[in-house]
Order: C-alpha cells, then sequence, then structure tokens
C-alpha cells in the first residue's frame, strides 16, 4: 500500500504505528483497572485498613495528574519519542514493584509508578496528529480519546477473573507482562521526535499546578474519613486554591508557559475542556455506583452479590457500547454540527444513571443500563480531542490534550468521592451498607450533574454558518473552515 501524504509504499512500521499507539491508550486503562476492584483484595492480602488499601488508587491518580501536563509539554518538542519509552519503563518497574510480596510501601510505590503511564494517552495523540496522513489520523485521534473508556470494560473483569483465580499479585504480574509487550513494540514502532525546537520547561509552572493538583486530589480522596468540614480539609482545599489562582497568574505572564492558558479563550477550546471535567465526574459516578451496587450482598435486600470477576463483566458493554459510540459520531458531526451532538451525547448519558436511578432490580437492567452509559460517555469522548487538535497549533497538541487528560482525572476522582459520600451519608450508625435510596439520590445527583452538562454544551459552543470563515488560534490553519468541519476532520471518516 501506499502512503497517501508522500506517494510511497508504506513500511510496516508505518502500518504498525496506529496498533500500537492505541495499545498503548489499553495500556492505561489495564494500569487503571488494578486499582478500584482490587482495593478490598489489597486491604485483606497486605492486613491493612480500606482507607489504607484505597491509596493503591489514590496515589496512582496523583501522581497521573502530576505528570501529565509535563510529559505534554516536553513531548511537544524533540524529546517526544524518550519520554514516551521513559514512562513505559517507569509503568513496567511500577508493575513489578507492586506483584512482588514486600509490603503495602513496596505496593503504593510501584501503583505511583504506574500513574506516569496516564500521561502516555495525549502524547500518543500528539504522534498520530504529526505522524498519519489526515484519512489515517483522523480515526486513530478519535479512537485513541475513548481507549481509556473503552478498556476500563476490558481491563477490569480480566485483572478481576486474574486476581479471584490466582491471588492478587497475579493480577500486577498481568500489568507487567502487558507493559513489557507495549514497550517493546513501542521502541520498534513509535517514529522519530518531531524535530522542532526543545520547549523550555516551566519549571516554577509545574510545580504550582502539581502542588494545586494534588492537594484537590488528596482533600477529594480523604473528605470521608477527615469529614467534609473537618480544619484539615478545609485548610488543604484553601491551600490548593492559592495555588491554582498563583499558577493561573505565572501561566497567564509565562513566555512559554506548561498550558498556554490563552488557548482556552476559543470556545471550542472550553468547551472541549469543560465537556472533559464534567463528563469525568458523571462517568464515575455512575460507574462507582453499579460496581459497588453489583458486590453488594443480596442480604441488604438490594444488590447481586457478584465476584470481582462478575462485577468486572457489567462493564463489558460499557467498552463495546463506547467504542460503537466512536464509530458513528463523525457521521453525526457532519450532518448535525457539535452544537446539536454534544447536548444530545449528554442526554443519552442522563437517560442511563437515570435508568440506574428507577430501574435496577434485575443484572439484566445493570448489564442495560451500561450499555446506555457507554454510547454515551464514548459518544462525548470521541469529539474532544477534534475540538482541540482542530483549534490549536500543532506544537501545542500534546500540551492541550495532556491538560483535557488531567481534567478527566480531577472529574474521575470527583465522581468517585460524591458517589462514596452519598453512600456513607445513607448508613445508619453501626451498619456497614448504606440503604438502596443511597444509590438513588446518588443517581439523582449524576442526573443534575449531566442536565448541567446539557445547558452547557448546548450554549458554550460557538456557532458559525456554514461556509464561515473560522479565525484561528495563533499558528494554527487558516481557511474557510466552521468548527464542524474542523471536527468531522480529526475524527475518524
Amino acid at each position: 500500500m501506499e502512503n497517501p501524504a508522500t506517494g510511497e509504499p508504506r513500511s510496516g512500521r508505518q502500518r504498525a504505528l496506529v496498533p500500537v499507539l492505541i495499545s498503548l491508550g489499553l495500556l492505561v486503562a489495564v494500569v487503571s483497572s488494578l486499582g478500584a476492584p482490587l482495593v478490598p483484595t489489597v486491604a485483606a492480602e497486605e492486613h491493612v485498613s480500606l482507607g489504607d488499601a484505597q491509596w493503591s488508587l489514590t496515589v496512582t491518580l496523583l501522581v497521573g495528574a502530576l505528570v501529565t501536563p509535563v510529559m505534554g509539554r516536553l513531548g511537544d518538542g524533540p524529546r517526544r519519542r524518550a519520554v514516551m519509552l521513559g514512562a513505559l519503563v517507569a509503568v513496567l518497574t511500577g508493575c513489578v514493584l507492586a506483584a512482588l510480596p514486600l509490603g503495602i510501601g513496596c505496593l503504593l510505590t510501584g501503583r505511583a509508578l504506574q500513574g506516569i503511564g496516564l500521561g502516555l494517552v495525549p502524547l500518543a495523540i500528539a504522534t498520530a496528529r504529526d505522524a498519519l496522513p489526515p484519512e489515517r489520523s483522523r480515526p486513530a485521534v478519535a479512537m485513541l480519546s475513548i481507549t481509556t473508556v473503552a478498556g476500563v470494560g476490558l481491563g477490569y473483569p480480566v485483572t478481576g477473573l486474574i486476581a479471584q483465580s490466582f491471588g492478587l499479585y497475579a493480577g500486577y504480574w498481568f500489568g507487567a507482562a502487558v507493559s513489557a509487550a507495549a514497550l517493546v513494540a513501542a521502541a520498534l514502532v513509535l517514529p522519530p521526535s518531531p524535530s522542532r525546537p526543545a520547549p523550555r520547561l516551566d519549571v516554577a509552572g509545574a510545580l504550582l499546578l502539581g502542588g494545586a493538583l494534588a492537594g484537590l486530589l488528596l482533600a477529594l480522596g480523604e473528605a470521608e474519613l477527615w469529614g467534609w468540614s473537618s480544619w484539615r480539609l478545609l485548610t488543604l482545599a484553601g491551600i490548593s486554591a492559592l495555588l491554582l489562582g498563583a499558577w493561573v497568574v505565572h501561566e497567564s505572564r509565562t513566555a512559554q508557559p506548561l498550558v498556554d492558558l490563552r488557548l482556552i479563550r476559543d470556545r471550542t477550546v472550553l468547551t472541549a475542556h469543560v465537556t472533559a471535567l464534567v463528563a469525568g465526574v458523571g462517568m464515575y459516578l455512575l460507574v462507582s455506583l453499579a460496581t459497588r451496587f453489583a458486590q453488594t450482598p443480596r442480604a441488604a435486600g438490594y444488590g447481586f452479590g457478584a465476584s470481582v470477576a462478575v462485577t468486572g463483566l457489567v462493564l463489558l458493554p460499557y467498552s463495546l457500547a463506547s467504542t460503537a459510540a466512536g464509530r458513528i459520531v463523525p457521521l453525526l458531526v457532519r450532518r448535525a454540527g457539535t452544537a446539536l451532538v454534544l447536548p444530545v451525547g449528554c442526554a443519552v448519558s442522563l437517560a442511563a444513571v437515570l435508568a440506574f436511578a428507577l430501574a435496577r432490580g434485575q443484572l439484566w437492567e445493570l448489564f442495560a443500563v451500561m450499555t446506555v452509559a457507554g454510547f454515551g460517555i464514548g459518544w462525548m469522548f470521541a469529539l474532544l480531542p477534534g475540538l482541540i487538535v482542530g483549534s490549536v497549533p500543532a506544537h501545542e497538541t500534546g500540551s492541550a490534550m495532556s491538560f483535557n487528560q488531567v481534567l478527566r482525572y480531577v472529574g474521575y476522582s470527583t465522581g468517585s468521592v460524591l458517589s462514596a459520600t452519598v453512600l456513607q451519608a445513607h448508613t445508619a450508625t453501626g451498619h456497614a451498607l448504606p440503604t438502596g435510596d443511597g444509590y438513588r439520590t446518588a443517581a439523582l445527583l449524576a442526573c443534575a450533574v449531566w442536565l448541567a452538562m446539557i445547558v452547557v454544551t448546548a450554549v458554550l459552543p460557538p456557532r458559525r454558518r456554514r461556509g464561515a470563515v473560522a479565525t484561528p488560534l495563533p499558528g494554527a490553519a487558516a481557511g474557510p473552515r466552521t468548527p464542524d468541519e474542523d471536527v468531522a476532520q480529526e475524527v475518524m471518516r
């Protein structure tokens, strides 16, 4: 086959690039799946409390949020290949450390190193944009955006089944094997880094943003244990807010910022970032509720008493539906435009959580709910890279996508904490399980999130008549294209 961009035959390395990039996204999903479902097992195996075991999930999200913007900035220049391979080495090392039965400290260290892998997806998207001709980069970019969503439903049942059958550490050895395979494939296939000037790393900006995000995620993770009105939580939240404000001021005055906040003035980019944050909240609210509900013993008066492996299978239709949505969205964008498609995607997600609130008495109903939810989330996440890539200069792709990914992680953590907080509020003193009304209340809270998102996506994106000339950002390509045409060109045909 010929390379349409050059007219020359494509090598095997070029043909393998897209599968390898997608495998990196799936690796991120596998790393994530080694967290939440295994928390009770970690507590039992390591003889620690559930609160301490929860750090096996929290520390990964913390490190991911800290390193993702830095990796995005470093990956926008001539060090991209080295950064990606280095991240894979860190993930492999982390999986091996977590797989060794050396205590909770070694496991948490390994999980922290695995968090570095969460910054790989934005760099994979930037690689697809730079190294592939348009007709191949569009579907690759769309698929990469939903791999972390689709992979949740694939990784949870696989790692859950392995851990249930062969023990906790077998799950981490499985992660190590997947990481090793991804590292070898990436070393053989990843193209050379783009020949752009090396961007100067904004160390002060990285420290300020890292401190703000670390404080915020720590506060969210410990809110249930400390109490929402505790002085520790309020102090930590206040310091995080101050650091975030200082970061915004610093970034606006720096010539080469970690994240170019001027790009957010474009309403299309702003829409993508707001959608990532709020959709992350809504996504993890439902995922956390559904997985916990499925595992609740029937003696509680609700739930199905499902094993970790069966609970993972509940998320399988979620993955399949999100993948299917990624293939349908481009057709809808070209015909209806993002101004309509985004709110409709939010409405689909709203329908899923409303169904969970009203109908969850049978296991098949839970499977149906997660199918609809996967379609809605995949619908929106397939759009996000097109919104960003079509609106920012090529040399800012990695940084912009990394910031979008960080907002997803913050949304994930917030949704997870909100679900736990609502259920705890509906747990009577001396009881281990919440009442069934707690799940309905949390689901209605998720409904409110999606209702707000419908309003935001309906009014925030710019509206231009077809044929109007879009005003590009500095460094972006100019031309008579509307935002919807930009998105349609950046997602799969």
